[in-house]
C-alpha cells in the first residue's frame, strides 16, 4: 500500500498479520457469540455492566483525575442513581436529558438510566441558544439531568428547561440510597432504545440519531472483541466528550468487553495529553484524527515515549499522517475503524493494516455519485453502479434483517436517508453521504463528506445551520456555508459567502460576537467571503459546488476576512493563516 491511502490491501497485508491476532484467539472466540444476539433478547448495556461488576468486584473500571472506582463501587453507586431516577418517575420506554460535560457522575447518570430500560438523550453541551433548545425539544424527555457546569447553555435557552435535576442534587439524593441492582435491568430487550446520540446530518439542525441495545452490543463484539481486542489488564483513556458515540459506543463498549479499565479525561489538551496518560498509566486511547494531527505540531518532548501505550483506536486519521504517528509516539497498533451514530454498518481495522479504516462483513457498496447533488447516481435502467478497486465513490450499506437501519426520531429524516431499488427491485441501502476508497478485500479508507455537512475538529457542522445564525446580523443578505481544506489539517474549515443588505456595512467584530454567541466555537466559519451577489437557486447546490472549489483563492470581485478570533472578530485575510490554523496558532480563543 502506498503512503498515501491510495492503493489497495494485498492478501500479504492481512496474513501478515494473523499471527499477532492468534494470541488474542480465546477472548475473539468468546465473545463472538454477541453478534448473533437477536433482537428480542435479554441484552442491554446496563446487563453488560451489571455482568462485568458481579464477575470483576475489585477490578478498576473507572480513573478519573485521581480517583479510582473498582467495578463493584461503581455498580453500586449507579444503582443508587437509579433508585433516585426511579422516584422521580424514570420507567422503562422513557427518555432521560443528560446535559453533562466528563466526569464520573455523567456515566453514573447514563448506566443508571439505561439499568432502568429508560434511553438516554446526550445532549452536546457546546449548543446553545436556539440549536440547544430543537435539540432539547427532539428528546421529549420526561427528566432532564443538568451539571452546573454547564450553566452558560442552559442560560442561553430562549426558555425554561422544564423537568429539570441538578446533578449534585441527584448525587447526594443518590447516597441514602439502596446499592441493589434494578430487577427490571435483567428483562431489558435488545431492540429497545439505549442512547439518542445527536448527529447534524445533511439537512441543518441537529438530528436525534437511535442507538439500540443491539447495535451497541454489536459493537462492543465487532469492534470491542474482535477488532480493538482489549486486555484485563489494559486501561483505555479517552477524552473525547460522552456525547460522542466514540466514547459511549466504542469506548465503553470494549473495556466491558474484556473486563478493562476506562481512564476518563476531562477534555482534549494537546499540551496535558500524554502527561495525564501517563498519570492514569493507560495502555491505549481512543482518538478522532484531528487529536492525533494536534499531537504531531508539538514539539518533541521526553513524554512522547514515557508512556505505555501499545494501542490508539479511533477514526479520521489521514493515511499521510499514520507512519509518522506510530514511529514518534512508539505505538505498535492502530486500530482505525470506521462508523456514523445512524449507521448500520462499521469497518475495523481488525488485521492492523497501515492506513485503512478496515474490514467490514456487512454487506455495503461503494457507488458512482453526482458531484452536484451529493446523491448515489444511476445508469439509463434506473440502477446504481459500484465504482472498481480502488476507485472512490459514495459508500451505501445495505439494510438487512441483521443491519437494520434504526434511524431518526424524525422518520422523514429517515427516509430521506435510504436509498431504494438499488441494484435490484426492493433491496434498501442507507446512505452515509461519505466518499471512501475500495481498497478490496472488504476493506475502505476514508475519504471526504458530502452533501451539506462538513466534519471540524472532529464535529459535524451543518451548513444551514451556520448560515441561520449568519443571517441573524441586521447586515447580511444572504450566506452560503461550505467546507474548505487547509493543508495540513483534518476536516473542512467552515467558509462563507456573503451577501450585504444595501448600504449595510461589514463589521467582522460585531459580527464574530453574534455569531459565537449562537453557535459551538467548532461551527464558527473561519473564512468570509463578501460578494456582491449570489446565485439565486432553491438550493444553492450548484453555486456551493462552484464555492468550494474556489476555496479562500483571493478574487477582484469580492473581499475575503478571516476569523482572528473572539477578540477581534473577523479581519482581513492574510497569507499566512492558513499555517496559522493548521499549527494551531489561530484563530485565538
Amino acid at each position: 500500500m502506498s503512503s498515501d491511502g491510495r492503493s489497495t490491501v494485498r492478501l500479504f497485508d492481512l496474513a501478515k498479520h494473523l499471527p499477532a491476532m492468534a494470541l488474542d484467539g480465546p477472548g475473539m472466540l468468546r465473545n463472538a457469540p454477541g453478534l448473533l444476539v437477536k433482537p428480542d433478547d435479554r441484552s442491554s448495556v446496563g446487563r453488560y455492566f451489571q455482568r462485568a461488576a458481579h464477575k470483576y468486584p475489585n477490578r478498576p473500571f473507572l480513573r478519573f483525575e485521581g480517583t479510582v472506582y473498582s467495578y463493584g463501587e461503581a455498580n453500586a453507586e449507579v444503582n443508587k442513581y437509579a433508585r433516585v431516577l426511579d422516584r422521580r418517575g424514570v420507567r422503562r420506554g422513557h427518555v432521560v436529558g443528560v446535559l453533562m460535560t466528563n466526569r464520573p457522575e455523567t456515566l453514573f447518570v447514563v448506566l443508571a438510566s439505561v439499568k432502568l430500560g429508560a434511553t438516554v438523550g446526550l445532549l452536546n453541551h457546546h449548543q446553545r441558544d436556539q440549536v440547544l433548545a430543537h435539540s432539547i425539544g427532539l428528546l421529549q424527555s420526561v427528566l432532564n439531568v443538568v451539571g452546573e457546569e454547564c450553566k452558560e447553555a442552559l442560560d442561553s435557552l430562549p426558555g425554561p428547561l422544564p423537568n429539570v435535576l441538578s446533578s449534585s442534587d441527584l448525587h447526594v439524593a443518590a447516597q441514602g440510597e439502596e446499592d441493589t441492582d434494578p430487577p427490571i435491568c435483567a428483562d431489558i430487550r435488545a431492540k429497545e432504545r439505549a442512547f439518542l446520540i445527536f448527529t447534524s446530518g445533511t439537512t441543518g439542525l441537529p438530528k436525534a440519531s437511535v442507538m439500540s441495545h443491539l447495535r451497541w452490543t454489536k459493537s462492543m463484539v465487532g469492534l470491542g472483541g474482535l477488532g480493538i481486542r482489549l486486555r484485563a489488564n489494559d486501561t483505555l483513556y479517552c477524552c473525547l466528550p460522552l456525547y460522542h458515540n466514540n466514547a459511549l459506543t466504542v469506548a465503553l463498549s470494549s473495556v466491558l468487553c474484556s473486563g478493562a479499565t476506562l481512564a476518563l479525561g476531562r477534555q482534549f489538551s494537546v499540551s496535558r495529553f500524554w502527561d495525564e496518560v501517563i498519570r492514569e498509566e493507560a495502555t491505549a486511547f481512543i482518538y478522532i484524527g484531528e487529536l492525533c494531527r494536534y499531537l504531531l505540531t508539538q514539539d518533541p518532548k521526553p513524554t512522547d515515549r514515557q508512556h505505555k501505550v501499545r494501542l490508539a483506536v479511533g477514526n479520521g486519521l489521514r493515511p499521510e499522517l499514520w507512519d509518522a504517528f506510530k514511529q514518534r509516539f512508539g505505538i505498535r497498533r492502530i486500530v482505525e475503524f470506521y462508523g456514523a451514530s445512524e449507521a448500520n454498518i462499521a469497518f475495523v481495522n481488525a488485521f492492523s493494516v497501515d492506513r485503512t479504516a478496515g474490514f467490514g462483513p456487512l454487506p455495503y457498496a461503494v457507488v458512482e455519485y453526482d458531484e452536484e447533488t451529493g446523491k448515489a447516481k444511476r445508469d439509463t435502467n434506473g440502477r446504481l453502479r459500484r465504482v472498481g478497486t480502488g476507485g472512490v465513490g459514495l459508500l451505501l450499506s445495505k439494510v438487512t434483517g441483521r443491519s437494520p437501519f434504526d434511524g431518526y426520531t424524525d422518520k422523514a429524516a429517515s427516509e430521506a436517508k435510504l436509498v431504494r431499488d438499488g441494484f435490484t427491485a426492493g433491496d434498501v441501502w442507507f446512505d452515509t453521504g461519505d466518499l471512501v476508497r475500495n481498497q478490496g478485500w472488504h476493506h475502505i479508507a476514508f475519504v471526504d463528506r458530502l452533501g451539506d455537512t462538513f466534519r471540524w475538529k472532529g464535529e459535524n457542522v451543518a451548513t444551514t445551520e451556520v448560515e441561520g445564525a449568519l443571517t441573524q446580523s441586521d447586515a447580511i443578505d444572504q450566506a452560503v456555508v461550505y467546507g474548505v481544506d487547509i493543508p495540513g489539517a483534518d476536516g473542512k474549515a467552515g467558509m462563507a459567502a456573503l451577501t450585504l443588505h444595501h448600504d449595510a456595512v461589514f463589521d467582522g467584530r460585531a459580527l464574530a460576537a453574534l455569531v459565537y454567541q449562537r453557535l459551538p466555537a467548532y461551527a464558527v466559519p473561519l473564512f468570509l467571503r463578501v460578494v456582491p451577489e449570489l446565485e439565486h437557486t432553491s438550493t444553492f447546490k450548484s453555486r456551493k459546488v462552484d464555492l468550494r472549489k474556489q476555496g479562500y483563492s483571493p478574487d477582484p470581485h469580492s473581499t475575503l476576512y478571516v476569523l482572528s478570533g473572539r477578540a477581534n472578530g473577523y479581519v482581513p485575510a492574510y497569507s499566512t493563516f492558513p499555517e496559522d490554523v493548521a499549527a494551531g496558532r489561530a484563530p485565538k480563543n
